[in-house]
């Protein structure tokens, strides 16, 4: 019978490696919206050439002008995403298959990589998925256009609400600064 425990237990611990699926895919999706969102830079500054166009008149310029700015929240929106990505794959790793000796032990390394425990990681997460929300927010305001005092009220209650959620998770750290 403790033979049979013993290789059970192996069996059991070394289950834990089907992370490492979670973590290559998670990997590889990373890389795939860091790629896609430095396309769509590289795109839009090519782009943005035309906005110094002498034979621009002044309603396309602003046009463009709006395009231009709602094309860089969306490539920072990809950007984080990316960066979710890439902490969620470090974390599963940690967490699950062995401490990343190079993170620890190189001064460059930011805490943010630096994953000790579930809710360590989810704490992560959530900052920039709240990053992402606001910088969704962003774009949506945008392109909001005010038909009423109503509408403005709703904007600035957003605001409102995003100045909390910041404050919020701010203070659930303790005020730790760089956290």
């Amino acid at each position: 019978m403790n033979q049979l425990e013993t290789w059970f237990e192996g069996f059991l611990w070394n289950s834990r490696l089907v992370v490492l699926a979670a973590v290559i895919a998670s990997l590889c999706s990373g890389f795939a919206m860091f790629y896609m969102a430095t396309v769509d830079a590289v795109y839009m500054l090519i782009h943005l050439g035309d906005y110094a166009s002498p034979g621009l008149d002044a309603a396309s310029r602003k046009m463009l002008h709006a395009e231009t700015v709602g094309h860089v929240v969306e490539i920072v929106d990809g950007y984080l995403l990316a960066t979710v990505l890439l902490i969620f794959a470090l974390g599963l790793y940690e967490l699950f298959v062995s401490k990343i000796d190079q993170a620890s032990g190189s001064e460059t390394s930011s805490n943010v990589l630096l994953i000790n425990s579930l809710d360590d990681l989810k704490a992560r997460l959530a900052k920039v998925i709240l990053m992402i929300l606001v910088v969704k927010f962003f774009e949506h305001a945008i392109a909001m256009e005010f038909g009423s005092a109503m509408d403005l009220l709703y904007f600035a209650g957003g605001i409102a609400l995003i100045g909390l959620s910041i404050y919020l998770s701010h203070a659930a750290d303790g005020g730790q600064k760089g956290a």
